[in-house]
């Protein structure tokens, strides 16, 4: 056996749709627990603390502890706290994002805020977008938990971030910086909090378009699991491609010390 591998992986379509556990996903987390694995699983979604979505998970029969979950908020706050350390923030969010900010010594406030951030939410307020756009235009900096333009729900897809991002840009000319996946910042964010070198560690995700590119871009090996949002014919259309493709998380199971076997099987 090689080197120790760590492992980042997406939560939504990696580990979980929606409520539901993916088969295998269970078994995956217990053997990377059990092999003393360092693992982190990431968010782009904004709107819990790594707490609920520990609680979240364990409903599911997933056991991972809170220090092993590395939401987009989490990235936000420690990039505002070096950029800006106890500085002041108007949030339109929910408490992952709120909570991730107070923790590090942040203040709320709508008044001449050094940062207007946006997170996700079920429920995006016109006067909280409306308040967004008359702050980034008196010279709040403009800031983004993340990309995703929809999210997903039981009734089919909802505005997310991205979209909300968009309208805030078109109205003041100003592009937000955002902070979740693709940045590799986002990446190179939870690499630290793993306490990981990149050469030695691998994204899994099920899209294209931001797992398997952050990862790329932060100089991981990647995989791309077909159980979400990519499939192997979208993945063809990009210019890059993934180390490897693998049905689901469940065909790392029993193989998790050697993801990247020399010869594939069959």
């Amino acid at each position: 056996m090689g080197e120790q591998w760590n492992y980042l992986m997406d939560m939504d379509g990696v580990l979980v749709h929606e409520e539901h556990p993916i088969p295998g996903s269970g078994e995956f987390v217990a053997e990377l627990t059990a092999n003393g694995t360092p693992f982190l699983v990431l968010t782009n979604n904004s709107i819990y603390t790594p707490r609920d979505l520990r609680a979240r998970l364990s409903r599911t029969g997933l056991e991972v502890p809170e220090s092993a979950i590395w939401t987009s908020a989490l990235a936000t706050a420690r990039f505002l706290d070096s950029q800006r350390p106890g500085g002041s923030a108007f949030v339109i969010g929910e408490a992952g994002l709120t909570t991730a900010l107070h923790e590090i010594g942040y203040v709320l406030t709508d008044r001449d805020p050094d940062y207007v951030v946006l997170g996700e939410t079920r429920t995006y307020s016109f006067t909280a977008i409306t308040k967004a756009i008359r702050l980034v235009e008196e010279g709040a900096k403009f800031i983004a938990t993340n990309p995703d333009a929809t999210g997903p729900s039981r009734e089919g897809s909802l505005p997310a971030t991205g979209s909300i991002a968009a309208l805030i840009e078109r109205a003041t000319g100003r592009e937000p910086y955002y902070v979740g996946k693709p940045n590799p910042l986002m990446m190179r964010s939870a690499l630290r909090a793993l306490g990981a070198h990149s050469e030695n560690t691998l994204m899994i995700g099920d899209r294209m378009d931001t797992d398997v590119r952050a990862g790329l871009e932060a100089g991981l090996r990647t995989i791309l699991v077909l159980t979400g949002i990519s499939a192997e014919s979208t993945a063809e259309l990009y210019p890059y491609r993934p180390t490897r493709v693998l049905k689901s998380i469940a065909d790392l199971v029993g193989n998790s010390a050697d993801p990247f076997p020399a010869q594939p099987a069959g």
